[in-house]
């Protein structure tokens, strides 16, 4: 922030307003009509054109200078929104890159372990469940008789 004095602040506050106030003014379709009469009153009134043109003149010297104060205090506006977008998308940047390192990791670990399994001599012996065990190198099925109550 600027070290400004409070006078010199309203001061400042007041003559964007009026210039903003005076953009929207000038940027109006009435403000377009009422040029066009005021441009056409040379021809009811051709004794007042001299009079008229300077009016447009003065009219045009203080217009240019308020449209651009104007312009510029409702860009900064826009500039202001621009940055905090920007600072916004750059945050959801990192966030993305930094789940694609997880991401990679993850999958990294996954393939290392499938490479591992793929690698691994075949078991003799594959258990089911808790109670069914399977011996792969058995070429026939034993089954073993439940064992007598006695």
């Amino acid at each position: 922030m600027t070290n400004q004095s409070p006078k010199s602040s309203l001061i400042s506050e007041v003559n964007e307003r009026v210039a903003v106030r005076m953009t929207i003014i000038f940027g109006s379709i009435w403000c377009v009509y009422g040029f066009l009469v005021f441009s056409l009153i040379p021809l009811a009134a051709p004794a007042w054109q001299n009079t008229l043109l300077y009016i447009s003149n003065c009219i045009q010297l203080v217009a240019l200078p308020a449209l651009m104060v104007g312009n510029a205090v409702l860009s900064r506006g826009a500039d202001q929104r621009a940055a905090e977008d920007h600072a916004a998308l750059m945050e959801i940047l990192n966030d993305v890159r930094d789940e694609v390192t997880e991401l990679k990791t993850v999958i990294n670990e996954l393939s290392r372990k499938t490479d591992e399994v793929a690698h691994r001599p075949p078991s003799e012996v594959v258990s089911i469940s808790d109670e069914a065990v399977i011996n792969v190198t058995d070429e026939a099925p034993h089954t073993t008789p439940p064992a007598s109550a006695s």
